[in-house]
């Protein structure tokens, strides 16, 4: 075949040939599932978090240690431009109190459908049940696609991989093209969790808090410190507010909590020496503190007995230690850290090793919390990588 080959039909995959398309190139778009965008569909259950409305530079910084690579493509569809896009396919948004933006329906589904009717229109063939198996190292190079019909041998002029990363396997994302990188010699950096819930060993006295949000408090771990909610369940704490600290608790940082981040620890002192007669010290503390039944049952199953002395409760308070063994499996974590490293790809994300193939979305090796960054960073890097395709087909035909 001539023209572009896709592989992938998530968010990376589907901008990358609408960035090819938009060019004036033939696309085949190839996807394993038997349906497209499955990941994003689900996503979408929840209500279909597209981006951020922030500054750039804040909005970067949640790549963490990829920020300086992920610079390039998040200043080309930064999230204003993802919201203009997504409105050109005919969804209206809105932006919650803490800036997220969703569109009004919150689902994902009208606006995969629109997109999908968008790209038909300009061209875009694709097949599901088409599965990639590597390349034919008999000289050509062959893509091998693994279809109903048998398989397939195509000899793209460029090609673009957008297989996912590791997590979400049943939804196609099951990381099996890191083994025809590494036979092919190419570098993987090891798939490990990211936004993925945290393991802690909780006695039968917390039996009665699982399902109950922990609200207005801080986590830290490491370096890092995340405000939001997060969820007591029966195998840990797993929640928005406690992904962001991903990246620290997968290395093994010890994990506290601020059960009153609003208030100096001075302050904390002060009310905390104030006359409780009778009253039990848990009881001092909802009147005094206003801690909830969830942040008191957290504050007695990690700190039992509590210290008496005002200036020693406060500090743990502040920062009460809670004991746990790491995050949940890989595939039960919404993102992953890991894949290919961006060593190993040109400016354009170019395979250096494979002059042609390039490659977009959580193939990549970033992370970011959830909050409308993982769906910017697939979109943003799909397009690039579909421009740098087109670009390469356009150099090719001019020389």
């Amino acid at each position: 075949m001539s023209g572009a080959l896709v592989i992938g039909g998530g968010p990376a995959g589907l901008m990358a040939a609408d960035a090819l398309l938009a060019a004036g190139h033939a696309v085949v778009l190839a996807e394993a599932r038997p349906s497209l965008g499955r990941k994003l569909l689900m996503a979408g259950k929840s209500g279909l978090n597209l981006t951020k409305a922030e500054p750039l530079s804040e909005f970067l910084a949640q790549y963490g240690g990829a920020a300086a690579q992920m610079r390039p493509m998040i200043s080309a569809f930064p999230p204003e431009e993802v919201m203009h896009w997504a409105e050109g396919l005919g969804q209206t948004l809105f932006t919650g109190s803490t800036g997220r933006v969703f569109p009004h329906g919150m689902k994902a589904s009208p606006l995969l459908r629109a997109w999908m009717a968008r790209l038909g229109g300009m061209g875009l063939t694709w097949h599901t049940r088409w599965r990639w198996t590597g390349w034919d190292e008999d000289g050509t190079g062959a893509v091998l696609m693994e279809t109903p019909e048998g398989l397939q041998r195509l000899t793209p002029d460029v090609t673009v991989l957008a297989l996912g990363g590791a997590s979400w396997a049943r939804l196609g994302s099951d990381g099996q093209w890191a083994g025809i990188f590494r036979d092919a010699g190419l570098p993987v950096t090891p798939f490990a969790p990211a936004n993925a819930g945290l393991c802690v060993g909780w006695s039968v006295h917390m039996k009665a808090q699982f399902g109950a949000p922990l609200k207005g408090v801080a986590f830290h771990a490491g370096s890092l410190v995340s405000r939001g909610e997060a969820v007591i369940s029966a195998r840990g704490l797993e929640g928005g507010g406690l992904y962001p600290l991903s990246p620290a608790l997968r290395e093994g940082a010890p994990l506290t909590v601020d059960l009153c981040p609003d208030i100096e620890l001075a302050a904390l002192t002060r009310r905390l020496s104030r006359p409780r007669g009778k009253q039990s010290l848990s009881n001092h503390l909802r009147k005094v503190v206003n801690l909830s039944p969830a942040a008191r049952a957290l504050l007695m199953e990690c700190a039992r007995p509590l210290p008496e002395e005002p200036a020693t409760l406060a500090a743990l308070l502040k920062a009460l230690p809670v004991p746990h063994d790491g995050l949940r499996p890989l595939d039960e974590a919404i993102s992953v850290a890991g894949g290919v490293p961006f060593a190993a790809l040109d400016e354009g994300l170019m395979l250096k090793a494979r002059p042609g193939t390039f490659v977009a979305g959580e193939m990549l090796d970033w992370e970011a919390p959830t909050g409308g960054y993982l769906l910017t960073g697939c979109l943003a890097t799909g397009l690039w990588a579909g421009r740098a395709a087109a670009a390469r087909l356009e150099q090719s035909a001019s020389g």
